[in-house]
C-alpha cells in the first residue's frame, strides 16, 4: 500500500475528511502547498494537526516561487497606478519572504542558522513528529550544489521586488532587452475596428449610443461578425447605468428577438472609480476570466461629482485609472460619454470635458448625425493602434440596430513579409515544431541575414506570424547563441 495511506506511526488512513472553501481560499491553499514542496494531502495533514511544515529546496519549490514572484511583480505594477496593497498579496509576500529566509539559512530574526542538507525551514514551530526528509512521496531531493543557481535566482528576484518597493525606483528597459523581448500577441476583439485597450465612445444625447453599445456587446458575446468585420467571442460586462432591467429587456428583444446569450452580463448600478468600482470589476473578472469587453455607460455615473474640479488632471486621472485596470486584464473597455454643443472642424474636439480624457485613452469613437431625426449616422474612429476611419451607418427603424452602409477608409494592410511565408513553407510542411539556434535557422531557411537581425525581425513580427500563419515564436539567450522556438498553434487554442 502507498506510504501516503499510512500515518507516521504506520496506521492506516481509512477516513475521508472534506470541507468547503471559497475559490479565493482554494487559490491561497494551492499557493501554500506549491511553495511548501509537499503533496497537498501531506500539507493538509500537517497544518490541521499543528505539525511542522518543512520546506525543502527543490525544483518544485523553485518553480512555485518563480510563479508567485511573477504574480507579486504584476501586482506591484498595479500598485504603481495608485492602488493599495491587497491583503492576500501581503500574505503571499510574507510567505515568500519566510521561505527565502529559510533557504538562505536565516532564522525569523535574520540571524544565520546552520543549513542542513535539504535547506529545511519551519513555517510553524511545534513538536515535529516526522521530518520531511523521511516522506517517501516527497519531491525530488538534490545536492547542496544544485541549489546555488536557484538561490542566486531567488536573491535576484528578491532584490527586484525591493527595488520596486523603493519610492525612488524608476523602471527602465535597455534597448538590448527591448529587442530580445517577444511581446504577447494581442488580437483585437473586432478586426480593424476594436483593439485591446480603453476607448471613449462619444455622441450627443439620444443619438443611439446605448443601442450601439448593446449591438457591440451582443456580437462580441456571441462571436458573430459585425458588419464586415471579424469578431472574436468573449464574455462582456455591460454597465448600463442610465437604464433599468425592464428597459434593457425590451430593447434587447426589439434588437435581437429571442436569440439570447449567456456571455453578456448587465449591471444597472455600481460604485464610483474612487469608491470601489475597480474591486467590483476585479471580482467579476475572477468569476469570468474569459471577459474581453467592459462597457461603462456612462462616464458621468462612475466619477465623483466635481464641478469646477473637472480639470485636465482630473479628466486624465479618471480615464487613466480605468485604462490601468483594462490593461492589467488585457481587455477592451468602452467608456460612453457625451459631446459638447459647440461645433468644431475636428469632430474629436467635440468630446465634452478637457483634452485629458482623450489624452489618457487609447482612442475614441464618435457617433454623429447631420440631423437629429435622421436614421443616417457616421462613426469616426481614431486611436493609437487603430487606423483613422469613417464608417457610414444606417439605423434600422424597426429593429433599431445599426447597419453598415460604407467606409471611407479601407482597412490598412501591412506590406508583405516574405520571411514569415518562408518560415511557414520551409519549417512546417512536415512538422509542427522547430527548435535551434538563430544561426541554424538562417542556414535552414537559406537566407542571407545575420542571426541577430533575424531574431529581431521575428520578435517584431511575432504577432503577425501568429495571426497570419498560426505560428508562435520564442527566443532566449544561451551559451551557444540565441535559441529559437517555433511551433504551430491555432488561434482558438491560444
Amino acid at each position: 500500500m502507498s506510504a501516503k495511506n499510512r500515518d507516521n506511526k504506520n496506521r492506516w488512513r481509512n477516513i475521508t475528511v472534506g470541507f468547503r472553501v471559497s475559490p479565493e481560499e482554494n487559490e491561497l491553499i494551492n499557493r501554500a502547498v506549491a511553495l511548501s514542496g509537499l503533496p497537498k494531502q501531506e500539507y493538509c495533514y500537517r497544518r490541521c494537526l499543528n505539525q511542522d511544515v518543512v520546506v525543502q529546496g527543490n525544483p518544485r519549490v523553485y518553480k512555485a516561487l518563480k510563479t508567485e514572484f511573477a504574480t507579486v511583480l504584476a501586482e506591484l505594477k498595479r500598485i504603481e497606478a495608485g492602488k493599495g496593497v491587497d491583503d492576500e498579496l501581503l500574505s503571499v509576500i510574507e510567505l515568500i519572504s519566510i521561505i527565502l529566509g529559510g533557504l538562505k539559512g536565516e532564522d525569523a530574526n535574520g540571524r544565520n542558522k546552520k543549513r542542513n542538507d535539504y535547506y529545511q525551514m519551519y513555517l510553524r514551530t511545534t513538536d515535529a513528529e516526522q521530518s520531511l526528509s523521511k516522506c517517501t512521496d516527497n519531491s525530488i531531493v538534490n545536492q547542496d550544489t544544485d541549489f546555488k543557481g536557484y538561490e542566486q535566482s531567488f536573491e535576484e528576484m528578491q532584490r527586484e521586488i525591493l527595488r520596486q518597493l523603493d519610492p525612488s525606483y524608476l523602471k527602465t528597459v535597455s534597448m538590448t532587452t527591448l529587442y530580445d523581448t517577444v511581446f504577447e500577441v494581442q488580437t483585437p476583439l473586432i478586426d480593424g475596428l476594436l483593439q485591446r485597450g480603453t476607448y471613449l465612445f462619444v455622441g450627443s444625447p439620444k443619438v443611439g449610443k446605448s443601442f450601439m453599445m448593446a449591438q457591440l456587446a451582443y456580437h462580441i458575446s456571441t462571436g458573430t461578425p459585425l458588419w464586415e468585420y471579424k469578431v472574436r467571442k468573449a464574455t462582456v460586462l455591460y454597465f448600463a447605468l442610465e437604464d433599468d432591467y425592464p428597459r434593457l429587456q425590451k430593447r434587447l428583444f426589439q434588437m435581437f428577438g429571442a436569440k439570447e446569450t449567456g456571455n453578456l452580463y448587465f449591471a444597472t448600478e455600481c460604485k464610483t472609480v474612487n469608491g470601489g468600482l475597480e474591486e467590483q470589476i476585479r471580482g467579476f473578472m475572477r468569476e469570468h476570466p474569459d471577459t474581453g469587453l467592459i462597457i461603462i455607460d456612462t462616464l458621468k455615473r462612475v466619477r465623483e461629482a466635481g464641478g469646477a474640479d473637472y480639470s485636465y488632471a482630473s479628466d486624465y486621472d479618471v480615464v487613466a485609472r480605468l485604462k490601468a485596470l483594462a490593461d492589467s486584464y488585457k481587455v477592451s473597455m468602452l467608456i460612453v460619454h457625451h459631446t459638447r454643443k459647440q461645433k468644431s472642424e475636428d469632430i474629436f474636439d467635440m468630446i465634452s470635458g478637457t483634452n485629458g480624457l482623450m489624452g489618457a485613452a487609447d482612442g475614441a469613437f464618435v457617433l454623429s448625425k447631420d440631423k437629429r431625426t435622421s436614421n443616417n449616422a457616421t462613426l469616426d474612429v481614431a486611436g493609437r493602434d487603430q487606423q483613422d476611419m469613417k464608417i457610414h451607418l444606417v439605423r434600422d427603424s424597426e429593429r433599431l440596430v445599426w447597419n453598415f452602409a460604407k467606409s471611407e477608409t479601407e482597412m490598412w494592410k501591412e506590406p508583405p513579409e516574405p520571411l514569415l511565408e518562408k518560415i511557414a513553407d520551409t519549417l512546417f510542411s512536415e512538422s509542427d515544431r522547430w527548435e535551434g539556434t538563430a544561426s541554424e535557422l538562417c542556414e535552414r531557411l537559406a537566407v542571407d541575414i545575420k542571426p541577430n537581425v533575424l531574431s529581431l525581425r521575428l520578435s517584431i513580427n511575432a504577432s503577425r506570424l501568429f495571426r497570419d500563419y498560426g505560428i508562435r515564436y520564442q527566443n532566449s539567450r544561451t551559451h551557444d547563441g540565441r535559441k529559437v522556438s517555433l511551433w504551430k498553434e491555432t488561434e482558438q487554442t491560444a
